[in-house]
């Protein structure tokens, strides 16, 4: 067993270089080899001559890639010095993936010091007995799957990205006030109280953030915030993924929405059938939107959280017949004209015109533009003085299916649809 490659790990403690333990400090003069995890931690400082793994993190794909190449690289030198030491942030047995690829190596010796981590000074700061209250750790990067079906109180790691902080408020409908622990044992240490709906807002993250929820509500939406996590992990692994752009995916978030409004073609309401088909597409056109969000966070421009939060605060706010009770109701035909001024309104446009995509299909468009100049109390006709008068009868159909409440664009999809269906099945008799 003395002449297997022995490593050494050991925690550099959850601050700066006054809380390492003696037994890291013998070791970190004993071996000549030394790593870092990262430097990027306050008590990196007492080994300024380490090597570090910095470099991995900006290269690899994932955090997964991150601790393998660690765990291998550590194992070579093992080999080739018989002896190195691996220095963590932190606890060795805390949250370290790298610590558990190394154990799992039977051909080398892990030897394991134990150590302070951000655990200890969590407790003391908040004043509370973990095994008392019933606490749960939880890893922030994983709290929808980790704390599913959780009722707190729960001690938040590893919440170190903004992107983090979205998918946790996201995994919930409503929750809890919580304490936001940040460089505990540091001279700019930081403990605030944050509501559950500014987790996202107001918190800047860092490598040394926790959270502290004292009491938590099942996480309803926890599925959804699991599935923007599986985009992130396809988008840094998968060859494809990776190549995507925002103008790459375009054309697959128009077949998809199409897929979408083909299978509620489809849906027979009255018989209860064609549902798995509507919700197999609509999870498809939710991967284009997800996917879309990712690109934007990794541009630092938004996340998927600020876009639930966008249309909500704007649903919100261009409901106030619902929301706000001083506000007089009305009918659907005088909200429509509200609707229409407010946007114009509120995104500074010069008329209800503006805005609508010229992409639009044909049918689509000529509809919209109606339905806008109607919505104003203009009659459209009045504007095709000397129009081509093939183009007056096709608005004037348009026309007459917005009026009887039928999409024209789909009424006229669903018609080609069944000639189609009509001829193949004849072709086949």
């Amino acid at each position: 067993m003395g002449d297997r490659p022995r490593v050494v790990v050991a925690g550099l403690g959850p601050a700066g270089p006054d809380l390492i333990t003696a037994g890291t400090l013998v070791a970190i003069e004993a071996t000549s080899h030394r790593y870092l995890r990262t430097r990027r931690h306050p008590a990196a400082s007492a080994v300024p001559d380490a090597e570090d793994f910095d470099g991995v993190y900006e290269s690899a794909p994932s955090f997964e890639g991150v601790y393998a190449t660690i765990a291998r690289t550590l194992v070579a030198v093992a080999e080739e010095h018989g002896e190195v030491l691996y220095l963590v942030p932190g606890s060795p047995v805390v949250a370290e993936h790298s610590v558990e690829l190394l154990l799992a190596e039977e051909h080398i010796v892990v030897e394991v010091l134990p150590a302070l981590s951000f655990l200890d000074l969590a407790w003391a700061r908040l004043g509370v007995d973990p095994i008392a209250r019933g606490a749960r750790l939880v890893d922030g990067r994983r709290f929808a799957v980790e704390a599913a079906g959780a009722t707190g109180p729960l001690l938040v790691g590893q919440c170190d990205r903004p992107h983090v902080l979205s998918d946790i408020k996201l995994s919930l409908d409503e929750g809890p006030p919580v304490i936001v622990l940040q460089r505990l044992g540091l001279p700019d240490e930081s403990i605030t109280e944050v509501l559950w709906d500014d987790l996202d807002r107001t918190v800047t993250p860092d490598h040394l953030t926790s959270l502290w929820v004292p009491e938590l509500g099942d996480p309803v939406a926890g599925e959804v915030a699991r599935f923007a996590e599986l985009v992130r992990t396809l988008r840094a692994e998968c060859p494809w993924d990776r190549e995507q752009t925002h103008a790459s995916l375009t054309r697959h978030l128009l077949e998809e929405t199409y897929e979408v409004l083909d299978a509620i073609d489809h849906l027979d309401v009255e018989a209860g059938t064609g549902y798995e088909a509507v919700e197999e597409e609509l999870g498809d056109l939710l991967f284009q939107i997800v996917f879309h969000a990712v690109l934007a966070t990794e541009a630092g421009q938004f996340t998927l959280a600020d876009v639930a939060r966008g249309i909500h605060d704007k649903l919100h706010s261009r409901h106030p017949h619902v929301f706000d009770p001083t506000a007089a109701a009305t009918d659907a035909e005088q909200l429509s004209v509200d609707w229409e001024r407010r946007k114009v309104t509120e995104k500074g446009r010069d008329s209800v015109m503006d805005g609508i995509p010229g992409t639009l299909p044909a049918l689509a468009f000529a509809a919209k533009v109606q339905r806008k100049a109607v919505s104003q109390g203009t009659d459209w006709r009045t504007l095709l003085t000397g129009g081509d008068p093939w183009a007056e009868r096709v608005l004037a159909l348009v026309d007459e299916a917005r009026v009887a409440g039928i999409d024209p664009e789909l009424a006229l999809r669903r018609a080609v649809q069944t000639l189609s269906d009509r001829y193949r099945y004849r072709a086949e008799d």
